[in-house]
């Protein structure tokens, strides 16, 4: 079963926001626009991030099995990997808005 929500559902929201096509990949969008993109990207990743670690991902667990020193020291990592996984496939939406709001600015 697909998730077919315009807002989370689709990598490929932003592409077709910006004007291009729904099978266009960023190769399609002006170099300008690829940056604002990514940038987009790049914050709602740095949010969720955040909002991973609120929740309590990346903390030690005690107990059996308990990780030690460096379970903590990668769990940080762990968690940006895993923003950044989130966003890029399309996230909360968050990216779509800032993108925009970029977008516009330079207009």
């Amino acid at each position: 079963m697909s998730l077919s929500n315009p807002i989370v559902g689709s990598p490929n929201v932003l592409l077709q926001k910006s004007g291009a096509s729904a099978a266009g990949t960023l190769d399609t969008l002006s170099a300008q626009d690829k940056a604002l993109r990514e940038a987009a990207v790049e914050l709602e990743a740095s949010f969720l991030s955040e909002m991973l670690k609120s929740a309590g991902l990346g903390k030690s667990r005690e107990g059996f099995g308990n990780g030690g020193a460096g379970e903590d020291q990668f769990s940080g990592f762990l968690v940006q990997a895993q923003a950044k996984e989130i966003a890029k496939s399309g996230g909360i939406g968050l990216a779509e808005t800032i993108y925009n709001a970029l977008k516009e600015s330079q207009e």
